[in-house]
């Protein structure tokens, strides 16, 4: 795909932290629009190292189950050595991020994200106080 055209535009959202989860496809999908690609990209990435951006059926259970197994797997409180570093509590957070990762990248077709019926793009915050998150907004195709 030849890139004629990028757009970007930034998200704000103020977080609970906690591994709270925040979906924003809606305004994705209105930068895409507002970008008047048809057909191309569009990647969106979190900025900063305590939330992460993926995709889930956002759902009630799921907006459970996912806090529950990222602390099942790196559980708040324990000691990590970030912590010991700086003291700020949130060694969790930061790995719950690098684990999931800060960005994804989704197909534009049509103007219109190419997501499944019950696939959502979410932000998940796991630090442990409340943000204002940012989130960039890359739109690149034709």
């Amino acid at each position: 795909m030849l890139v004629k055209m990028v757009f970007q535009k930034q998200i704000s959202l103020k977080s609970r932290a906690f591994d709270s989860i925040y979906d924003i496809t809606s305004q994705v999908q209105a930068i895409v629009q507002e970008s008047s690609i048809q057909n191309g990209m569009v990647n969106v990435f979190n900025i900063g190292s305590t939330a992460s951006i993926t995709t889930i059926e956002f759902e009630p259970g799921l907006q459970k189950d996912l806090p529950e197994f990222l602390n099942k797997i790196i559980p708040r409180g324990d000691s990590y050595n970030h912590d010991l570093t700086w003291g700020d509590g949130n060694g969790d957070a930061h790995l719950k991020a690098s684990l999931i990762g800060p960005q994804i990248t989704c197909p534009i077709k049509d103007a219109s994200l190419v997501l499944g019926t019950w696939q959502q793009i979410i932000l998940v915050d796991s630090d442990n106080r409340p943000r204002n998150r940012s989130i960039i907004v890359t739109v690149m195709g034709e």
